[in-house]
């Protein structure tokens, strides 16, 4: 782990060698920062910049296991539910339709936006920006594509449906017989794969594929 040189009064180098800490706001000179490693911020111990090896393939590899996990975890069973008689079987999807039937359309609309469309962009949004970096021509579209992904952060939900989720195992779970289906699992594998896709993703090493004069090479 490095620490970034703050710079003293005098010092004016050009833009590019300079970075602000995203905390703080200290000024200093851009860190040289080799595979697996990082550079923190020396006032306040921010973690401004890691290199990931190999972190385009990687990414790659856990994107495409997100999208192909998206469909099972949103349209498999989650679980069924057995309670005097009567059986249930209860999807992602099936519970948006639920919210919808039942006049709360409101809620159902935040609940497909939150935990279905924007995950999904999400991953669409990263999947480009991923297929761009080599790319020169489709780099300045991958660029506004990346910030459009970070906007979207902010909405993705998909912890907290499943601890919703979880919430509901408990409280059901002495009042009616109740069996976990396979969408739940991959729910969960899904929300894992996008957590490791984001502590993979290293904003700083996308940026500078995505900056990189045409004809360079990205560096992954």
């Amino acid at each position: 782990m490095a620490q970034a040189d703050n710079l003293t009064p005098g010092q004016l180098p050009p833009l590019d060698k300079l970075i602000a800490c995203h905390e703080c706001d200290l000024l200093m000179h851009y860190p040289d920062v080799g595979e697996e490693q990082k550079a923190c911020c020396p006032r306040c111990g921010f973690e401004m910049i890691v290199h990931r090896s190999h972190m385009r393939r990687r990414s790659l590899a856990l994107v495409l296991t997100a999208l192909i996990l998206f469909v099972p975890a949103n349209f498999l069973p989650i679980m069924s539910l057995n309670m005097l008689g009567q059986s249930a079987v209860d999807t992602v999807w099936s519970g948006v339709l639920g919210l919808y039937a039942s006049g709360m359309q409101g809620v159902a609309v935040v609940v497909f936006f939150c935990s279905m469309l924007v995950p999904l962009l999400k991953l669409l949004c990263q999947l480009f920006v991923l297929l761009a970096m080599p790319r020169p021509t489709l780099r300045p579209l991958a660029c506004h594509s990346y910030r459009i992904y970070h906007h979207m952060r902010e909405w993705g939900m998909l912890e907290v449906y499943l601890f919703g989720i979880l919430v509901s195992i408990v409280k059901l779970i002495d009042m009616a017989e109740l069996h976990l289906g396979i969408g739940l699992a991959c729910f969960i594998a899904l929300m894992m794969a996008q957590v490791w896709l984001e502590v993979t993703m290293s904003p700083h090493q996308v940026w500078d594929a995505l900056s990189e004069e045409e004809g360079g090479h990205a560096r992954t």
